[in-house]
């Protein structure tokens, strides 16, 4: 009967709650901006911004092939999905701004994932290394006279990922120069060799006399070798207008590359078997509460249990590389053993 009671224990323990009520949370959407009329009432601006963190929402972790694909819910469905909204009210009352913090429910979207066969992207390593490269007149365009260089990061539109542009360095300077003309061989190494580990871009953007400009794309994405070319017409646009729209659709492009690598499919989720060793520091109190905290880890099952060490099942989704990132964030080492997958906390 002890032992019933405590198989029981730990099954409670190991169970799943709710959102983390957090703007780490994945599907926390934050500082949505409506605007307040006289005529507005609380519920009124409390549905638009639901709408409106919406969208931002599915823009945040949806592929840009698939954000069309939820038009068609209605708002009453939206609004089902919503855990909690906060209420932030604007000190300034001349703006007559209200702005709303809205947390969406982690398990009512993955059953909406799960029904509409969506993926969703949870990008854990949101920063990206990028230098562009202008070439005018036969002539590299660096970290000078590049208006892509000085202006990337002029609008923010998109809070996905933040792009980190790269000081000046001399080394990185001969190399482009040495091989001016043939860029697209460039191995993106030489160029981020300060940055390992990290997400890359490398754009290289030459000046025609074309109204179509083809751009370049050299990228690693979560340790993956991505390139591609864009073609961005220029229609009627003044100079100044076309370089803006060039940055606009390459960092959308970029984004969505970035999503396309930290894909989730709620529909095939995987298992793996681990060991935890028995000791004051290793205890499944504590391991629980660290493992609540990752929304990838679906459930944990207890296979096996005595003084030396208990045997868990763990369900969770997404590649393993990025569970054993999170895990390492709470404290907890998770590694290959021989053909055993052994679990630790460390202090």
């Amino acid at each position: 009967m002890k032992s019933l009671k405590l198989i029981f224990l730990i099954l409670v323990i190991f169970m799943k709650t709710g959102n983390n009520l957090s703007a780490d949370n994945l599907f926390f959407v934050n500082n949505i901006e409506i605007t307040k009329k006289k005529t507005n009432n609380i519920e009124f601006l409390a549905n638009e911004a639901i709408k409106k963190g919406f969208r931002e929402l599915l823009n945040k972790v949806l592929l840009k092939k698939d954000k069309n694909k939820l038009s068609s819910l209605e708002f009453t469905e939206i609004k089902d999905l919503i855990s909690y909204y906060q209420i932030i009210e604007d000190e300034d009352e001349d703006q007559n701004k209200i702005f709303f913090n809205i947390s969406f429910d982690k398990d009512k979207l993955h059953t909406l994932f799960y029904n509409t066969g969506l993926k969703y992207s949870d990008i854990s390593q949101n920063e990206l290394y990028l230098l562009p490269i202008f070439k005018k007149n036969n002539q590299l365009n660096i970290y000078t006279n590049n208006y892509f260089y000085e202006n990337w990061n002029k609008k923010n539109e998109n809070t996905v990922v933040e792009f980190i542009l790269p000081i000046e360095n001399i080394e990185v300077l001969q190399v482009l120069n040495i091989n001016i003309e043939n860029l697209l061989n460039v191995k993106i190494g030489e160029i981020f060799s300060e940055y390992n580990n990290q997400n890359l871009a490398l754009i290289i953007i030459e000046e025609n006399d074309f109204k179509i400009e083809k751009i370049f794309l050299k990228t690693l994405i979560v340790g993956k070798e991505i390139d591609k070319s864009l073609k961005i017409d220029k229609k009627n646009l003044e100079q100044d207008q076309f370089y803006e729209k060039i940055i606009f659709q390459t960092k959308e492009e970029i984004v969505n590359l970035v999503k396309s690598q930290n894909l989730i499919d709620i529909r095939t989720p995987s298992f793996m078997n681990v060991k935890l060793m028995s000791s004051k520091k290793n205890n499944l109190v504590e391991l629980s509460k660290k493992l609540k905290k990752i929304d990838l880890i679906e459930n944990i099952f207890v296979q096996e249990l005595n003084t030396d060490y208990v045997n868990l099942k763990i369900k969770y989704l997404g590649k393993i590389n990025k569970i054993i990132e999170q895990l390492k964030n709470e404290n907890i080492i998770l590694e290959l053993k021989g053909d055993q997958w052994s679990v630790e906390l460390i202090q």
